[in-house]
């Protein structure tokens, strides 16, 4: 029904940068709220940013000042703007996002992962 596809993803060295997106696209009726969360090898999953339709935006603490979250609505589209990478920051980015379908169910969706690894 809704497919969610990242993409930017990739290899950089420590201090760079990278841009991620995810695109949403089926029978979608309305979007609520979009966000990226991470899983590095051995750890658990957590949530990196999140955004609400309106463009309220929040992040994990280890980020804040260096990620940026943004979204284009009328392309159903959510962005991670990541700068100032650290080795740290190496993991699987996967999008997520609140959907309210064509016929009117609500669920959470999310994407397959796209692989960011920072090199030191």
């Amino acid at each position: 029904q809704v497919q969610l596809v990242e993409s930017g993803g990739g290899l950089v060295q420590a201090g760079g940068s990278l841009r991620l997106s995810c695109a949403a696209s089926g029978s979608i009726f309305s979007m609520y709220d979009m966000g990226w969360y991470r899983q590095a090898p051995g750890k658990q999953r957590e949530l990196v940013a999140d955004i609400t339709s309106t463009g309220r935006a929040n992040y994990v603490d280890s980020v804040k000042g260096r990620f940026t979250i943004s979204r284009d609505n009328a392309k159903n589209t959510v962005y991670l703007q990541m700068n100032s990478l650290k080795p740290e920051d190496t993991a699987v980015y996967s999008c997520n996002a609140d959907v309210l379908t064509t016929s009117f169910s609500r669920r959470e969706y999310w994407g397959k992962g796209t692989l960011v690894t920072v090199s030191s």
